[in-house]
């Protein structure tokens, strides 16, 4: 079954404050550029570059930093 919509990035919304050292990019394959930017919580707007990574095996990306999320903060992921 094909979804009749598919938003072309990832959005990571967190309720508690963590450090996130990799994330899961569902689809995407292996040896894909992926640029994550820190977002507004509520529009999604990107504020500012925080990392740019290369996805591995099964859509992995482990980050060269950890990103650091406080409470009720987001990042979007894209793959370029």
């Amino acid at each position: 079954m094909l979804p009749l919509y598919r938003d072309p990035y990832f959005t990571f919304r967190f309720a508690e404050s963590r450090i996130v050292p990799r994330i899961h990019l569902e689809g995407v394959e292996p040896g894909r550029r992926v640029s994550v930017y820190q977002s507004d919580p509520v529009s999604g707007e990107r504020w500012k570059l925080l990392a740019t990574a290369v996805t591995g095996a099964d859509g992995w990306v482990e980050l060269p930093e950890p990103v650091i999320v406080h409470a009720g903060e987001s990042f979007v992921a894209v793959p370029d």
